[in-house]
């Protein structure tokens, strides 16, 4: 807000403080300092990096340092959050997935790219590169055994209602062939050391599988992503047709709970610890080194006899770097985890919590009951 007049000063003070202008317009993040003079939004700092690579749709200034003459001031009056959502977010497909600033960067630059740029909510029933049912294309897929990323052709099909992948371009039968309806598809950057990397999880036999791919396109591996939710959202629809399309938007692909390295040790906890990269996928805490999945835990309920701890049993033998330690008990055994900081430590608890206060259904005591038969 540097420079200006008093008046117009004050009038952009009054647009920013309306209530409408509060959060960012693209992420949701609180206290937008920042805004687009083309677009008429608020949004903050981390979306107007994005918005800056875009200079033919979007001019963004500070809301606090740069100069706003009267003209730009209007027009962000006259425009604002809301009135330039009511243009491009009028047809949002419901299963598409809008993400909060807690996303990765890869979703929410494709979100604002395709809001502002491509304009692909403006219109209702516009045809989408994820809305017909059928996607087929290239992924770089992580290796199982080498952990090298390799061209492979994957077919996504409604129809059919699964995901396949095939080791050739000319192949006739896929390598795998998962139904739809066990999918779960995250975005892990860190993880997969790829800022498009896509983490592609499924049950067989009750046990975690995960596909570890990449594009070097941005959007098209957002396309992919959001495509999956469409065919999700579709199948579900067939599946349970009483359903409201809410209910179904919340079953479709989902973030995991909790995910960070922590250090474990092993079932006799005389062993060094271990540090291993960790994520909790409701009740299943899933442990992977490099980055294939070496292991799972079941968490339970505590009517079941789960619960977390602060800190290590008295008497922990095991070499440990991390001194910040947790608990999970289990009917069967005790796991034990250390954390870097504090911090960590409290997060994963309160994790952990959330999910062991909650009552277990039906099929999570058939997968309990598959835990217990393999170990």
């Amino acid at each position: 807000m540097a420079g200006g007049n008093d008046r117009s000063v004050k009038a952009l003070k009054e647009v920013w403080r309306r209530a409408e202008n509060s959060l960012c317009a693209d992420c949701g993040k609180p206290d937008p300092d920042w805004a687009s003079s083309t677009l008429g939004v608020f949004i903050c700092l981390s979306c107007s990096g994005i918005h800056r690579n875009i200079p033919s749709i979007s001019k963004v200034k500070s809301l606090k340092m740069d100069y706003w003459d009267d003209a730009q001031v209007q027009f962000l009056a006259k425009h604002g959050n809301a009135v330039t959502k009511a243009t491009y977010e009028a047809h949002i497909p419901i299963y598409y997935y809008q993400p909060t600033y807690n996303d990765c960067q890869v979703l929410r630059e494709q979100w604002i790219r395709a809001k502002y740029e491509r304009k692909e909510f403006t219109e209702p029933g516009k045809q989408l590169p994820y809305s017909d049912g059928l996607k087929e294309g290239i992924l770089w897929k992580r290796g199982r055994d080498n952990g090298q990323f390799l061209p492979r052709k994957f077919l996504l099909s409604e129809r059919e209602g699964c995901l396949k992948y095939f080791t050739k371009q000319d192949a006739k039968e896929p390598k795998i062939n998962v139904k739809i309806d066990v999918i779960n598809a995250t975005f892990q950057p860190v993880k997969i050391g790829n800022p498009n990397g896509l983490q592609i999880t499924y049950l067989k036999d009750n046990k975690t599988r995960n596909i570890f791919v990449y594009h070097e396109s941005g959007k098209e591996v957002v396309d992919w992503f959001n495509a999956i939710r469409s065919v999700q959202f579709h199948y579900l629809k067939v599946a349970f047709p009483i359903a409201s399309d809410n209910e179904i938007k919340n079953r479709l692909t989902r973030n995991f709970l909790k995910e960070g390295y922590m250090e474990k040790t092993g079932p006799k906890q005389r062993e060094a610890f271990k540090k291993r990269w960790f994520t909790l996928d409701h009740r299943r805490l899933m442990y992977f080194k490099d980055p294939l999945l070496k292991g799972e835990v079941f968490v339970g309920s505590k009517e079941n006899g789960y619960s977390v701890q602060k800190g290590l049993p008295s008497g922990t033998q095991g070499n440990f770097s991390w001194h910040y330690g947790l608990t999970i008990v289990t009917p069967d055994r005790e796991y034990l985890f250390t954390c870097e900081t504090e911090t960590d430590q409290l997060d994963w608890i309160a994790a952990f919590t959330s999910v062991i206060n909650q009552a277990m259904t039906p099929q999570e005591y058939a997968i309990e009951a598959y835990f217990k038969f393999k170990s």
